[in-house]
């Protein structure tokens, strides 16, 4: 499976929803930063998405944006693409 790092708080609606939706795809391997647990990272993930938003998503290096890219790539039928592809 591709490796997968995801950008999130606890109580985000839309980080619980790219969560679901990965699980939903079978990932489990996520390396998950908490900006809320660890703010020093919050820069760290503006600096490499150019976003200030939670969740920022890359899968296999790729970035992909948050919540409503992710679903959007699974509607187009890419994301399925991109997991096997990066794995």
């Amino acid at each position: 499976m591709a490796r997968i790092l995801v950008y999130s708080t606890a109580g985000c609606p839309y980080c619980q929803a790219a969560d679901r939706l990965l699980a939903k795809k079978g990932v489990s391997d996520i390396d998950r930063v908490r900006v809320d647990l660890e703010p020093g990272r919050r820069a760290e993930m503006q600096q490499k998405s150019g976003r200030f938003t939670v969740p920022q998503i890359w899968i296999g290096g790729r970035h992909i944006g948050g919540s409503d890219e992710l679903h959007a790539l699974d509607d187009s039928g890419e994301l399925d693409q991109l997991l096997a592809k990066a794995s």
